[in-house]
């Protein structure tokens, strides 16, 4: 991942990630884009480069 991104709906990237886990004891923002996907308001397969 050149940019960083782990998720490219949201622009979020693995430091997001790991400062949202020190910051609460665990990933609020992981828990927000397995929310979206199963809401159906994911975008990967046109944001991502890699289509995923």
């Amino acid at each position: 991942m050149s940019n960083g991104y782990v998720c490219y709906c949201f622009s979020h990237t693995a430091a997001d990630i790991e400062q949202d886990i020190i910051d609460h004891g665990k990933s609020l923002i992981m828990g927000k884009i397995i929310a979206e996907k199963k809401a159906d308001g994911c975008q990967c397969q046109t944001k991502n480069p890699k289509g995923r």
